[in-house]
């Protein structure tokens, strides 16, 4: 399996999931999303839509709305709790996350084919040691990464299905985002598109 180092502490591993790993987790995301469907998030004290809407795996799941961005046990809409976090997820951040204690969130993050992500950092937890580890599925996004500084210099990697990455140490806290999905990549989904899960520890293990 190959593995690139990118930065110190973030880690890329294209291709991490062959075809039938990949339709197997599509499915969990499918049946998740059966209960606890995707939906938009709102940018704090703006109410303005976030272009990727959204749901969650696990104990906890990250949403923002004018209230500001947090961690919650039940889905903004429905209320109900999130559905849990599937075995395939659990055994893929034990083999790539070096970490005992499984997330308690993992966020199914819908890309359509003209959404996008700005530069952001995932610190909205209330531990770092822990590392980020996502994965994708569907049409390959542009992904740029850079340092713990926002005017850091940036570099961009082409993030297919399968693929996957960690950010941990002194990565753990970079900038990343998405600028854009480069629909008719894959043939995984049904439409065009993108789903990236990502698991994250919320609280100390």
């Amino acid at each position: 399996m190959q593995r690139v180092e990118l930065a110190p502490g973030l880690i890329w591993w294209p291709g991490y999931l062959d075809r039938a790993a990949q339709e197997a987790l599509l499915a969990e995301i499918e049946a998740a999303l059966a209960l606890a469907p995707l939906f938009t998030p709102r940018m704090p004290r703006t109410g303005q839509p976030f272009s990727v809407r959204m749901s969650n795996f696990g104990p906890l799941g990250w949403v923002s709305d004018a209230a500001g961005y947090r961690y919650q046990g039940f889905h903004p809409e429905t209320r109900a709790p999130w559905p849990p976090l599937p075995a395939s997820l659990a055994a893929a951040w034990r083999a790539l996350s070096g970490q005992e204690a499984l997330p308690e969130a993992g966020l199914i993050n819908w890309y359509a084919p003209d959404a996008h992500m700005g530069l952001h950092q995932d610190r909205d937890e209330q531990d770092f040691t822990a590392p980020v580890l996502s994965l994708s599925l569907g049409d390959t996004a542009l992904f740029r990464y850079g340092g713990t500084e926002r005017r850091a210099p940036t570099r961009s990697i082409r993030l297919a299905s399968g693929d996957a990455l960690l950010l941990s140490g002194e990565s753990r806290l970079a900038f990343h985002g998405v600028d854009r999905i480069l629909p008719g990549t894959s043939t995984l989904l049904s439409e065009p598109g993108r789903f990236n899960l990502t698991l994250r520890r919320v609280t100390p293990p």
